[in-house]
């Protein structure tokens, strides 16, 4: 699989390049949309044995790059049947030059009809690109459930049809491809939403523009592909790795505060206490004997905890009970660095706290609580959200959920890792722990966030790999992460 650049941009940064490209070092566009053609012919040709391309035409640049496609098709002799939707000759310059020279190897094609039949070849959707504003509807929404609606293989050019370049939302349906071929920079929002279902594997073509034009226009995001953590030292020892302090586990809740311990162990930190209920402190230990384990009852029993930690973590089982409501105040006055998970974040939504020294976990819902609005406004634009998030509380934001996404105050990154089987409880309290381990051994709290999802996404991956999806609990991911952080 290839590995994918950094840089994300918005839908109008790369009308930028492309201008640029075009304006400023005389590639033309019909050059460039060749160039696009290519690329997608020589994908067709690695991942499909089939000879029999059908492909979708909209109306805009995505219709020009299928009709480049389909010349070469033909010339390479495959059958080719190309449905538009938008009558060629009223296509825009380069698209329209690219029309007319596929009429010249005699191709044929016909209006497109929701009757239509097929049940082989490779679908191609050129039906809509980056600058989609506005719902899929008519002859276009019906295409793209024909094409859903079918059994084939599909490549989509550039994003696929119907989803949102610059939010990852459906705008009314999208085409759910195989494979997307993306063209000079990638679109922030095939990588988080529900991206992950629409675009099938991503694969990236620059189209040879020249370097100096990513120097020139300034990506909107970043893309999280890997993590690499520095060798300890032959010397060290446990105070050098920090102090993780965990507080949370009301009467019932107990299971979520020693997952985000154990899972504070497994990434590193040298030492690891948990503040709890006095009725089951005793016994959160069992198993995991490492862990140093307190009852308190009282925010003054939790002041000498507190004064020991290097980090802390509050939420993980807090609950909202009388006593939660003290320890989230008494926590949230400390100078240490700080994660807020669960039931800290359901808390902080009551309350106007704002601190540069702590990361915010939020789920979609938690986060609709702490911007006071819906879960589907949050999911209209997860990029927004969490800026609103960062700016409304400081610190680090991360927004939880396929493609999570991480604010840390001047850069949002994106991490692809995880996966379906990640959806069962406890998943959240393991990456708080993680994120607190990172600190805990001196990792900024932007670092630590970004290198403890990618890392979390990426153990449920291992874990995944080897048992299935199905059935994964958030204890699995134990193993994994010690693997990954060693490696």
């Amino acid at each position: 699989m290839q590995t994918l650049p950094e840089k994300l941009y918005l839908a109008a940064q790369i009308r930028e390049m492309d201008r640029l490209s075009i304006e400023e070092y005389g590639i033309a566009g019909i050059e460039l949309m060749r160039r696009a053609g290519q690329v997608l012919f020589d994908v067709i040709q690695k991942y499909n044995s089939t000879k029999y391309l059908v492909v979708f035409c909209g109306a805009g640049n995505n219709a020009g790059d299928g009709y480049v496609l389909a010349k070469l098709a033909l010339q390479a002799g495959f059958k080719v049947d190309i449905y538009y939707l938008t009558h060629p000759e009223k296509l825009p310059d380069d698209a329209l030059l690219a029309y007319q020279d596929y009429l010249k190897v005699k191709g044929c094609l016909m209006p497109f009809n929701s009757d239509l039949v097929f049940n082989k070849g490779i679908i191609v959707d050129a039906l809509l690109g980056t600058g989609l504003n506005r719902d899929v509807t008519g002859s276009y929404a019906d295409a793209i459930d024909l094409i859903n609606a079918s059994n084939n293989s599909v490549l989509s050019v550039d994003i696929p049809s119907g989803l949102n370049a610059d939010t990852g939302k459906l705008m009314g349906k999208a085409v759910k491809s195989n494979h997307t071929v993306s063209f000079i920079g990638l679109k922030q929002g095939m990588f988080t939403g529900m991206a992950a279902e629409y675009c099938g594997e991503i694969i990236y073509a620059s189209l040879a523009i020249p370097e100096p034009i990513f120097q020139q226009v300034n990506n909107s995001s970043r893309l999280i592909n890997s993590c690499t953590l520095a060798k300890r030292h032959r010397c060290s020892h446990k105070g050098h790795n920090g102090h993780v302090l965990l507080v949370g586990g009301d009467e019932g809740y107990c299971g979520a505060i020693t997952l985000a311990a154990e899972a504070a162990l497994r990434i590193g930190a040298g030492l690891v206490s948990i503040a709890s209920r006095k009725s089951h402190a005793a016994m959160l230990n069992n198993g995991r004997p490492e862990l140093m384990c307190h009852g308190i009852e009282t925010v003054s029993e939790l002041d000498v905890l507190l004064n020991k930690a290097t980090i802390i973590v509050i939420g993980p089982g807090l609950g909202q009970s009388q006593w939660a409501i003290d320890l989230f105040k008494q926590v949230i006055e400390t100078d240490k660095p700080l994660v807020l998970d669960a039931d800290a974040l359901n808390l902080l939504a009551k309350h106007n706290y704002y601190n540069h020294q702590w990361v915010l976990t939020p789920h979609p819902g938690e986060a609709a609580g702490l911007l006071q609005t819906t879960t589907g406004e949050i999911a209209n634009d997860r990029f927004l959200s969490i800026t609103a998030l960062q700016k409304k509380y400081g610190g680090v934001a991360i927004l939880k959920g396929a493609g999570t996404l991480i604010n840390d105050g001047s850069t949002i990154s994106i991490s692809t890792t995880g996966n379906p089987g990640m959806a069962s409880g406890g998943m959240g309290d393991v990456l708080s722990g993680m994120i607190a381990g990172l600190i805990a051994q001196g990792f900024n709290l932007g670092k630590a966030a970004s290198s403890a999802v990618y890392l979390h996404g990426k153990a449920a991956d291992l874990s995944a790999q080897q048992d299935g999806e199905v059935g994964m609990v958030a204890g699995d991911l134990m193993p994994y992460i010690r693997k990954l952080v060693n490696q």
